[in-house]
């Protein structure tokens, strides 16, 4: 999973992105310029992952993981250009970092603090964007049509043309429901406003205990309820500085200031919700490993996750719910109570489901 991290200038971008994935960019206040593109990576803390290597005990740990890519603050206006937010579309989700915190030597380029205007112009500007996109295919595919018949090309113009129609009303793709074969036809345009958005609303460290509030506090409710849209917040500036304190110093300054879960776990957990993502496990003495998958993702398609050879030559599935594994204390007692089930290709895989899976190729 990629989540492009995005946002006007001086919007503290970078300081999360360097919170998400352990990275040490200079952050200049002042910075002008273009700057490249960063990819880093942020492990996904899951508990469950803990108790199952207390379990198996293994020589390796590999927990689920996202990838987070950071570029250029953007200016009201750069998202007309399609080269300047070429590494947005091929990410799986945007996460659209908007200011609340107060800097009296950075004024914000639109005046106030104001996240909901903000959300709003980033979406105005992904809009402007497609928009720019599906005008020149649909103008091509008409040129196109008036010269020869074809039915593919036919099926494209027609789902584009609906695009087209939703963009001019200033409603995101995201928005409209597609078919299957439709959905494959939209696929190579990776429209930005088809692509699930997270909110992130960076607050001032005054306001640390709002952030469980922050929603009704700065009326983001009708973002919250469009399709494909979620928000969350944090303090980056807080989070900044109980990154360098011990996990227990690090818990107590969180507890004084009313922050009931940590930036990263917030952030991701908000993100996994967004994308209708589950995780399984698999575990033994070599290696226990998380995987990220679509939530009710057939088991034969989550081994392919794992290793195409495994989705390729599925024979079975060997599943264990994490909470009866944790009761039963073993692999060996929950065959024996009957708890690890044989499961076929189409078995629907749970959150937290430990899976060992037979297959020949």
């Amino acid at each position: 999973m990629e989540i492009g991290l995005l946002g006007f200038p001086k919007v503290g971008k970078t300081s999360l992105f360097n919170i998400l994935t352990g990275s040490h960019l200079h952050v200049e206040k002042f910075s002008t310029g273009k700057a490249e593109p960063h990819l880093g990576i942020a492990k996904v803390p899951d508990p469950r992952l803990d108790r199952l290597v207390e379990m198996f005990k293994p020589r390796k740990v590999t927990p689920a993981v996202v990838e987070y890519l950071d570029i250029q603050g953007l200016s009201k206006g750069e998202a007309k250009d399609p080269l300047f937010l070429k590494e947005m579309r091929n990410v799986d989700a945007i996460a659209h970092v908007v200011r609340a915190f107060a800097d009296d030597e950075i004024p914000h380029a639109e005046g106030a603090l104001d996240p909901k205007r903000d959300l709003e112009t980033m979406e105005t500007e992904f809009l402007l964007s497609d928009l720019e996109v599906a005008s020149r295919r649909v103008q091509k595919l008409k040129a196109g049509a008036r010269k020869a018949k074809n039915p593919e090309d036919e099926k494209e113009l027609a789902v584009l043309t609906r695009c087209l129609e939703a963009l001019e009303r200033e409603t995101p793709i995201r928005a409209l429901a597609f078919s299957p074969d439709d959905e494959k036809r939209l696929r190579g345009f990776a429209f930005l406003t088809a692509k699930p958005i997270l909110g992130v609303v960076n607050m001032d460290e005054k306001d640390a205990g709002r952030i469980d509030s922050f929603q009704e506090h700065f009326a983001l409710d009708s973002f919250a309820a469009k399709p494909k849209a979620a928000l969350c917040a944090v303090s980056a500036k807080i989070e900044m500085e109980i990154a360098g304190l011990s996990p227990e110093d690090a818990e107590a300054f969180r507890k004084d200031l009313g922050i009931h879960e940590p930036c990263l776990e917030r952030i991701l957990h908000a993100s996994h919700r967004l994308l209708g993502l589950s995780v399984f496990f698999t575990g033994g003495e070599d290696e226990v490993r998380a995987w990220s998958i679509p939530a009710l993702c057939p088991a034969q398609r989550a081994g392919g996750v794992i290793h195409s050879d495994i989705e390729r030559g599925f024979i079975r599935a060997e599943v264990a719910a994490y909470d009866r594994l944790m009761e039963a204390g073993s692999l060996a007692i929950a065959r024996d109570r009957g708890w690890l089930r044989q499961e076929g290709k189409e078995y629907k895989v749970a959150d937290g489901d430990v899976i060992n899976f037979k297959f020949n190729v």
